[in-house]
């Protein structure tokens, strides 16, 4: 996923590179002070005869004004002028994005490999999101020859600086062995420090490792020690596993009525996995008042979304109910609960 501009925001510009007199510098500073009040108007008003007499500095915040509409009317083509007068100059914030703009074709026609180019320039200057940006061009061939030994260079560069997810991305290069030997343990090791700074799918992936003992000791309480933490972000696939894990008591006291708490979490997401658990448990009364109208409701959902599974429990499940009138509710249901996004999915 390529940086946006947002992730770009400078807070003060420095210009140690720059020689003024005093005053200059004064009024440089009158500048930079103005937009950190948020006073984007004066901002804009003393930074550009900067910009116009060749400050880089001055000239990327132009374009970044120009770019977010601060103190000036929004204008991608403006923005890409001043950015590129930067850029030229060597101004590393200005070339990570100009990248952007050619990335996305803000300002400029779309030309993946020009945004190659300035992240190449960027990221060669040490800028962590233009390392990232250039190293998930290469592992996606995108402007660029996929590469996977080139994208883990600049991964590694980026993961190196604390970037989470270059971290999680080269977590996942060592799982599958792409442009390196698959190494469960190095995997590992990056998703853990993906996982420190709360990249929800590297604590996923560090839950199903150690769930997998790949990499790490096989450790169910360590597993749903990671789920949860990516569960509470909402992430649905690991709302789901933590429910797994307390169907079957794996690493916690086993409990029917906390796994149905995280299947419904996830279900309320779409994932088609805790459908047909919910179902499974109403059709037990496990954790859940027993009811076969909602068991048919989530086992129809999950059979609408392709589980095979959920569609022999369905049919079986309609012998027991024999009510025509019960399985064509339930039926109603489903169709209102896909319709409302699984929300409110009951009686």
């Amino acid at each position: 996923m390529i940086t946006s501009y947002f992730m770009k925001t400078i807070l003060y510009i420095f210009f140690l590179s720059f020689l003024f007199t005093s005053s200059a510098s004064a009024d440089f500073k009158l500048g930079v002070d103005a937009y950190i009040a948020n006073d984007y108007v004066t901002a804009y008003k003393e930074l550009k005869p900067f910009a116009e007499q060749g400050n880089a500095d001055a000239q990327q915040k132009l374009g970044y004004m120009y770019v977010t509409g601060q103190g000036v009317t929004q204008d991608y083509k403006e923005a890409v002028k001043w950015y590129r007068l930067a850029a030229l100059q060597g101004n590393a914030d200005a070339q990570h994005n100009l990248g952007i703009s050619y990335d996305i074709g803000e300002g400029v026609t779309q030309d993946y490999k020009e945004a190659a180019k300035w992240f190449r320039l960027a990221a060669l200057q040490g800028d962590i999101e233009s390392q990232f940006n250039l190293a998930s061009m290469y592992a996606s061939g995108q402007g660029v020859t996929q590469d996977y030994k080139e994208a883990v260079k600049w991964y590694r560069l980026a993961a190196g600086q604390g970037n989470d997810r270059a971290q999680y991305n080269l977590g996942n290069i060592y799982l599958d062995g792409r442009g390196v030997t698959q190494d469960y343990t190095e995997a590992a090791k990056w998703f853990r420090l993906a996982a420190s700074q709360e990249f929800d799918r590297a604590q996923y992936n560090l839950g199903m490792m150690h769930i997998n003992g790949e990499g790490v000791t096989q450790d169910y309480k360590e597993a749903a020690k990671w789920f949860r933490l990516a569960a509470s972000q909402e992430s649905n696939r690991a709302q789901y596993s933590l429910g797994v894990i307390y169907l079957n008591g794996q690493g916690v006291t086993k409990d029917y009525k906390e796994a149905a708490k995280w299947f419904r979490l996830a279900a309320h997401q779409g994932n088609v996995h805790a459908h047909y658990n919910l179902g499974w448990l109403y059709w037990q009364g496990k954790g859940v008042i027993k009811n076969y109208v909602l068991s048919h409701m989530w086992f129809n959902i999950a059979a609408i979304n392709g589980d095979q599974e959920a569609e022999k429990a369905r049919a079986a499940l309609e012998i027991q109910i024999k009510s025509k009138e019960k399985i064509a509710r339930a039926k109603k249901l489903a169709r209102e609960c896909i319709e409302n996004h699984y929300k409110n999915c009951r009686l």
